[in-house]
């Protein structure tokens, strides 16, 4: 008898592209596909930040390297990738949130939230998908989402909206890019705790919320995020594209 192939979870020989690197959900993904044997560039705007946490992956004998960019100039993001040998894996992370009750939304906080989570993100993916198929290359491109794509919530209309518009670009993404062999998936955490969010659970009336409707009854961590995104990366999902992975903890369940 002849048993089936195992499906690799290994990156040897790929390179892989993480905006919004430098802490938090990004970080966790640069230092989990660096790991499983990516060459890994960090891409964020404060350089410093992605310069301390390239040095602390490479030593631990990984690979991987700072990239100054700021997703929401588009122009920059062009000029930046320009320069960069094209990448197998993309993990479209960087984003922002303002939380505030819809009738104060400000076009200050549309423009931003907008700006960055959407049109940032399909331009870097956009830039990635024309190298890879310049090259012939085959490749997955992780549009970071959220439960809040599939579900809504006060004082986040904007973000609800953002994210729901990623969850249906990725799914046109996956229609276009799949015969030049590029998959195109989502993942779409609940709250996770991170630099950003962990101010918002100070308030304990707002954490309780939170925790009443994640039916494991915790917060995430960004350690829960990186085995979806190394799966997403690798073979181990090869017939996965259009997709979306939630790791919500029950949330959207009911």
């Amino acid at each position: 008898m002849t048993l089936p192939r195992q499906s690799s979870f290994r990156l040897d020989g790929k390179r892989a592209l993480v905006t919004g690197a430098g802490r938090g959900i990004g970080l966790a993904a640069a230092t989990a596909l660096a790991q499983a044997g990516a060459d890994v560039t960090l891409a964020a705007r404060s350089l410093d930040e992605i310069t301390s946490a390239a040095e602390a992956i490479n030593a631990t004998g990984n690979t991987a390297r700072p990239l100054a960019l700021d997703v929401a100039d588009t122009e920059g993001v062009q000029l930046a990738l320009n320069s960069c040998e094209p990448f197998d894996i993309l993990v479209n992370n960087a984003g922002t949130n303002r939380p505030a009750a819809f009738v104060d939304v400000t076009t200050s906080d549309f423009d931003a939230i907008i700006g960055l989570n959407v049109k940032g993100a399909f331009f870097v993916a956009q830039k990635v998908a024309q190298q890879m198929i310049a090259a012939g290359r085959r490749g997955s491109i992780i549009n970071m989402s959220s439960q809040m794509g599939h579900v809504g919530a006060a004082r986040r209309s904007v973000y609800c909206a953002s994210k729901h518009a990623i969850e249906g670009l990725t799914k046109a993404m996956a229609i276009e890019l799949g015969p030049s062999g590029i998959r195109v998936n989502t993942i779409g955490p609940t709250f996770v705790e991170t630099p950003m969010t962990r101010p918002f659970f100070e308030d304990e009336k707002f954490r309780q919320d939170v925790l009443s409707k994640i039916k494991l009854g915790r917060l995430g961590q960004v350690e829960d995020i990186s085995g979806a995104i190394v799966f997403l990366a690798s073979d181990a999902s090869a017939l996965m594209t259009g997709a979306a992975l939630l790791l919500d903890g029950g949330w959207t369940a009911e």
